[in-house]
Parts: C-alpha cells; structure tokens; sequence
C-alpha cells in the first residue's frame, strides 16, 4: 500500500512502471486514494453498478425458482470457504422465510453434508465431494447453484457436469467472466470486480433479490396446476447395474 503523502492521504493512482504501463486493478488490489474503508467502498460501488442490469436475470431466476420448488423440486447449493457461507445463506432463507410467513422451501446446502462430504473426499477425493452428491439428490429439472468467485473450482466443475448429466437447470454466481464454471453452466451471474471479497459481498445482494423475487412469484407457482405425470411404462424387474459415472444404465434380468 503507498505511504501517505503530505495532506495525510495515499496516491490516487499508482506510477507508471519502467515500461510506462500502470499496473491493472487485479495487481493493485484495493483501489487506492482513501482509508482502508473508502477503498473498499469505492470498489464495491464500481462493481455493483454493472449489477443494475441483472434486475431481469434475477426476477427470471426468482420467478422459475418459485415454481420448480412448488412442484416439487428442489435446489441444489455449493460453494467453497466464503462462498460456501453465502450459498448456505441462501438455504436459510428458503427453508425458512425472507419476510413474511409461508410454506418451507426445498433447498440443500451440498457443503453443509459434513459426514458425507469428508467420506466422499477420503474415498473419492476432493473433487467428487459435490458431483457425488448431485448424482444422489438431483432430479431432472432441480436447480443446482453454484457458488465461485474465481469460477475456477475443480469440484464445482465436477457438479456442474453431474447436473448436466442428470438433467438438473445449473447456474452459477461467480467474479469476472470468462471462466470455467460460467462455461460449464446454462447461466450465470458474474460480478465484474477482480477482488474476491467483493464479489462476495454483492453475491449475497443477489441472493436477496432472488429470494424476494422467489417470494413474489410463489402465491401464483403454488396455484398452477403441475403438469399431468407421463404414463407408467411395464414394470421391469431385474438388477440395475450402473456403468460409470452413472450418465448410462442398463437392467439385466435377475
């Protein structure tokens, strides 16, 4: 961090380097010229402006969030560290309220399975810890909602993948595009901050916008009838053997 000059204050801007190139904002860290609160204020306001134009991503997401829970699906959630608290925030808020009373909604924190989750790391190592449990909870047409900021995690990948596989609608929340998880995704919401904290941050205002659009959207999701089950096939006796990762399957007869 630069020393103060004369007035008490930091630089606005750091010097050119002997190429005569400034250093790019990821390399500076916090933005320079205040304290320690002004810089952090000033890179959370740069970041949440471009947020004003995801308002109709969120009330889309709200509004089919509503009516998959409705129906009976559920959400899936992961993050790691920080992002991990704020996916579980997010649960919270579902299973209980935002506002006002209703309904409990279905809404499953992956890294908040801590029995299973260190099982499925010391058996089948760190990257499978979610993609393992997505292969057991997700349905066809669940939500799975995953949380980076880097967007670069190996095992939400992993559980980006598995819900593809397994029909699941995935979305991420992450920092600055492109990165692998928003890849790996059928939509995203990025925060265009290169500090991870920031990114953070305005990811639990998304998450509160989500939830209120949830909320909204929910009186209509619970009134509309659910689509009429498809007929039951012949009922087909036998071993289910899976092969692989479980994508494919076969019955042979018992």
């Amino acid at each position: 961090m630069a020393a103060p000059d004369s007035s008490g204050s930091r630089p606005s801007a750091a010097a050119p380097d002997s190429s005569g190139s400034r250093p790019s904002a990821a390399t500076l860290g916090p933005a320079v010229g205040g304290t320690v609160l002004e810089d952090h204020l000033t890179q959370l306001a740069a970041a949440l402006l471009p947020l004003r134009g995801s308002e109709q991503l969120l009330a889309r997401w709200g509004g089919e969030l509503a009516h998959r829970l409705a129906a009976g699906g559920r959400l899936l959630v992961a993050g790691n560290g920080g992002s991990a608290a704020e996916a579980q925030h997010l649960t919270a808020e579902l299973v209980g309220k935002l506002r006002d009373d209703r309904a409990p909604l279905s809404a499953i924190a992956l890294h908040a399975e801590t029995s299973a989750l260190t099982a499925i790391g010391n058996d089948y190592g760190f990257p499978e810890v979610f993609a393992r449990q997505v292969r057991a909870h997700g349905r066809p047409d669940d939500i799975l909602l995953l949380l980076s900021t880097s967007g670069a995690s190996g095992n939400l990948l992993a559980a980006a993948r598995a819900g593809r596989e397994h029909g699941l609608r995935c979305w991420a929340l992450t920092g600055p595009t492109p990165n692998p998880l928003a890849d790996a995704c059928h939509e995203t919401l990025a925060i265009d901050s290169p500090e991870g904290q920031v990114a953070q941050e305005l990811h639990l205002v998304a998450i509160h916008v989500l939830c209120e659009y949830v909320e909204r959207a929910l009186p209509v999701a619970l009134t509309t009838p659910a689509a009429e089950p498809a007929p039951a096939g012949p009922v087909r006796t036998g071993v289910e053997v899976v092969l692989g990762d479980g994508a494919g399957r076969e019955v042979q007869p018992g």
